[in-house]
């Protein structure tokens, strides 16, 4: 188990480039299962969770080859689904979250796949339902192994329909729409996913060949192909990088400059930083974080407490959360966490508690943040990082504190965060990996 050093109380001040979208790349690169000829995709990042899926696939049968350090070409022509019934395949599938999105791939090509209950973070509840409930309804035939191994077969085909999805679950839509774009007829898919990642991979589809309408609304229509061609596709920069990053600027009172960052496709995110105060400047495509040494919440307009809930696309996202609740530790203020969609994800808080925050945890979806206003500076400590996301609140955190911190299982970070150590030391930060 790796672990972080950090020595904290140090301003930043620099460029930074965001890494390709960890969110995106799970959605794209199982897409290259859909059709036997050549896919090209740049702007991967070279993250745990990723070179995961990548070796999976590889383990599959797809040839891959690495074309540059973020580029790589995917060939799936000789797809062994027999692999699927090895005990490596299993092993890989429960330790990758991300695994969950072959199936859709898998039976509109194959007619079958199999998945043990995927992996990943413990944040709390992640059923599947939206994913199988949605197969189902174009023809797959589900059955169970116990409650944690999933078989799906299609041996008559898929065929459209319409369907009201019961959440608008990202990987669900996505699993869903890339079985439809093989299925005879069209299929309509209402309370979609809409997030930019899905319109991704929607574009992605269409430059292969696949008929589909509506993208970026919750309304999606696809019309079956019977098969689709190969194509490029470079990914966007991971939003919730850029987020954290705004948020590390603040925390640290750092002059920070973000590259890169395709603004418009970050929906409520800056205006969402803007609301704890953070000043920022767009400069093309890139987003300026001057220094600054305060940062003041700003209230409703009855003057009642702020509060920053995530909500589906085009809401504000769940995974940065973790990060404004850090923000917020160190704001003039006050404001309400609410994460709505995971029960686990703020049970981090002791340790900002420890560190000397004031947070009440109201319950485990609510955390009631007083800022210290940097009149009282966290103090480092020795910390876990439970998840990615917390995981890299904790290490903003350790940042801005006085002395040094301690985070072990960094392992979890780097499951979503490229060479954050060494791309926060270029800017002035001091970790050390143990």
């Amino acid at each position: 188990m790796a672990s972080f050093e950090v020595i904290g109380g140090k301003p930043l001040k620099g460029e930074i480039v965001p890494q390709g979208a960890k969110n995106e790349a799970l959605q794209i690169l199982c897409a290259v299962l859909l059709t036997a000829e050549p896919v090209t995709i740049s702007n991967i990042p070279n993250i745990r969770d990723v070179n995961k899926l990548i070796e999976l696939l590889r383990d599959m049968g797809v040839k891959v080859e690495q074309l540059a350090p973020d580029t790589y070409r995917f060939q799936s022509d000789a797809v062994n689904v027999d692999y699927l019934d090895s005990a490596e395949f299993v092993a890989q599938g429960r330790a990758l979250r991300g695994s969950v999105m072959i199936l859709g791939p898998m039976l509109a090509r194959f007619g079958k796949c199999q998945l043990p209950k995927p992996g990943g973070d413990k944040i709390g509840r992640r059923p599947m339902d939206t994913h199988f409930l949605g197969l189902e309804k174009l023809g797959g035939k589900l059955t169970m192994d116990g409650h944690d191994f999933y078989r799906i077969t299609a041996e008559n085909g898929l065929r459209g329909t319409h369907m009201l999805l019961d959440e608008a679950s990202v990987t669900g839509t996505a699993n869903i729409v890339m079985a439809a774009v093989l299925a005879q007829g069209v299929t309509t898919i209402y309370n979609a996913a809409c997030e930019p990642y899905l319109q991704q991979l929607c574009k992605m589809l269409v430059r292969m060949g696949a008929k589909i309408n509506g993208i970026g609304s919750n309304l999606l229509t696809v019309e079956g192909v019977e098969s689709l061609g190969g194509t490029e596709h470079r990914m966007l920069p991971d939003m919730i990088e850029i987020g954290s990053f705004i948020g590390l600027a603040a925390m640290t009172g750092s002059e920070i400059t973000i590259k890169d960052c395709q603004i418009a496709e970050l929906g409520l995110i800056p205006d969402t930083f803007r609301k704890l105060g953070i000043q920022m400047e767009f400069r093309g495509d890139d987003i300026h974080i001057p220094a600054q040494a305060h940062y003041e919440i700003a209230t409703y307009l009855d003057g009642s407490i702020l509060t920053v809930s995530d909500h589906t696309w085009p809401g504000f996202t769940p995974d940065l959360l973790s990060i404004v609740l850090v923000v917020a530790t160190q704001a003039q203020g006050t404001v309400l966490i609410h994460q709505k969609m995971f029960e686990s994800r703020l049970f981090f808080v002791d340790k900002l508690i420890d560190m000397g925050a004031q947070i009440i945890l109201c319950d485990p979806h609510r955390a009631t943040v007083i800022g210290l206003d940097q009149r009282t500076k966290l103090r480092g400590i020795a910390m876990t990082s439970p998840d990615i996301r917390a995981g890299v609140a904790l290490l903003i955190a350790a940042l801005s504190a006085d002395g040094r911190s301690i985070i072990d299982n960094v392992e979890q970070i780097d499951r979503g965060y490229q060479y954050i150590d060494e791309r926060l030391n270029a800017l002035g930060a001091q970790i050390r990996r143990l």
